[in-house]
């Protein structure tokens, strides 16, 4: 079970928000953002790394840095986990898909063996299930839709709503002398505000330009 702190909902300085918003039937928000990657897909290609694998490494070290991001509702509760995993979508050869979860801990390279091993093990047990209530809470949900440039993205979602940040992306595209690539992030208003999607996106930004360098520490 991943290590967490529970945060008292009378020191929140959220507590309005949280209430109005855990009571609504949809209490998502979401944003879409081509987001520019030009030079990291260059140095992917130099150094052929896995596009995949290099863009889910930088995520889930951007959405890592961003305290919201680490925040659910358990048992009633607010709590933040020190680090949350990604629970990513892998493809199967009779089209459906399986998934597959990874932590973003330790180097690129440590990273890269550890998540091409997970895969194959997903691969050859595919399953839906992420586990237990438990286990999923602290997972960010991440998917990619490989063969589509999109402008914006729906997400199905349960009832009753879930706080996982969900966090997909499409295929890059050329805008003039840039690349960018359409990633969307969807996440439960009672916790996160625009704000904080606005410093997944900045944190995304640089974690993208230090690739496959070090991650920043959390700054938000």
């Amino acid at each position: 079970m991943a290590d967490y702190r529970v945060i008292p909902l009378q020191t929140y300085p959220r507590r309005a928000h949280f209430q109005y918003f855990s009571q609504l039937a949809q209490p998502y928000g979401g944003l879409t953002v081509a987001v520019e990657i030009t030079s990291f897909l260059a140095r992917c290609q130099a150094e052929e790394s896995p596009f995949f694998l290099s863009f889910l490494y930088c995520v889930s070290r951007a959405a890592n840095r961003v305290p919201e991001l680490r925040q659910r509702v358990r048992a009633g509760e607010i709590v933040e986990y020190d680090h949350c995993p990604t629970s990513h979508t892998v493809a199967l050869e009779d089209g459906t898909y399986c998934y597959c979860t990874l932590e973003d801990t330790g180097p690129f390279s440590a990273y890269l063996a550890r998540a091409q091993a997970a895969q194959a093990r997903a691969k050859a047990q595919p399953s839906l299930e992420d586990g237990g209530e438990e286990d999923s809470l602290p997972l960010f949900f991440v998917s990619c839709l490989p063969w589509v440039s999109y402008e914006g993205l729906i997400q199905p979602t349960p009832v009753p709503a879930d706080t996982n940040p969900r966090i997909t992306w499409g295929r890059w595209r050329q805008e003039g002398k840039k690349v960018v690539l359409p990633v969307s992030l969807l996440c439960n208003h009672a916790l996160v505000d625009g704000v904080h999607m606005a410093a997944f996106y900045r944190c995304l930004e640089e974690e993208l330009a230090l690739f496959p360098g070090e991650s920043l520490p959390h700054t938000f």
